[in-house]
């Protein structure tokens, strides 16, 4: 079995650096897939309320925990989806996601899209921060805020975020907001780190991968993690899940970095922040 190295985030809570994203998995065969990803190594889940699938992260935890897992080495995030922004709205949407989880505690919350024309991001944090500050999440942060989304942010809450979880992938490197996130000390999280499966046919992806006797999956993977991102691949079978947490015991060199970091064309598989409402 392997297994991801921890990072510490800015509150000093530990987070797996590679774990398993569940978007677009069927509710019906979440359960299944979570289990077989932490018999895999997984200890980090993310899911969200528009995902439809709390239900099946919930049973998986619930599963291991019953096994013998202890529920502190499990990492488990969820998000306040667009049409629960506003402090009361949030609260409620955070007690609807635990009751479908099934869970005491979660390990992270977070605004899934800063919807800037409804305005109402800063409250919806402020929401974040009082279950914060009631120990009902161990962490809290934002997906999707750009620099302006987390200057407004920073200038009227308290708690700074420990996570902005974004697109980011060879294709969209995102380096202004990395940069961003590096002064103020949140953690770089990647969505659609594969670019939603368009970079597995990249020629230059699969020369590296070639070198190193790897797949085209594995080289991004190794990427993200040598360039400081969290991350969170989606898998559907046993193999994919496991090949995903099996890119430790490599190193990419300087040369093929740079051939990665030469990649960049600013494009997004997925939608624009400044668009979500």
């Amino acid at each position: 079995m392997h297994s991801s190295p921890k990072v510490t985030l800015n509150n000093g809570v530990l987070m797996d650096a590679l774990g398993y994203g569940v978007y677009k998995v069927p509710a019906q065969d979440c359960a299944d897939l979570v289990s077989t990803a932490l018999d895999a190594g997984y200890r980090s889940v993310d899911t969200a309320a528009l995902y439809g699938n709390e239900e099946g992260v919930g049973a998986a935890i619930r599963a291991a925990v019953a096994t013998g897992t202890p529920r502190e080495d499990l990492f488990v995030t969820s998000k306040v989806w667009n049409d629960h922004h506003g402090y009361d709205a949030t609260l409620r949407a955070f007690d609807e996601s635990m009751e479908r989880l099934g869970l005491d505690s979660l390990d992270l919350f977070l605004i899934h899209w800063p919807c800037p024309e409804q305005g109402l991001f800063i409250p919806t944090y402020k929401a974040l921060e009082t279950l914060y500050g009631e120990g009902r999440v161990r962490a809290i942060g934002v997906s999707n805020f750009e620099p302006e989304h987390l200057r407004q942010l920073l200038d009227a809450c308290d708690v700074v975020p420990a996570v902005n979880q974004i697109e980011l992938h060879p294709w969209l490197q995102q380096r202004e907001l990395r940069a961003l996130h590096a002064e103020l000390g949140i953690a770089t999280q990647a969505w659609s780190p594969l670019a939603r499966g368009g970079l597995l046919d990249d020629p230059d992806l699969a020369g590296i991968a070639a070198l190193h006797g790897r797949s085209v999956a594995q080289i991004v993977l190794r990427w993200h993690i040598q360039s400081g991102h969290l991350v969170i691949p989606k898998a559907s079978s046993a193999q994919r899940i496991s090949e995903n947490l099996r890119v430790f015991d490599f190193a990419l060199s300087a040369a093929q970095m740079d051939t990665i970091a030469a990649m960049d064309r600013g494009h997004r598989s997925g939608s624009n922040p400044t668009q979500v409402n």
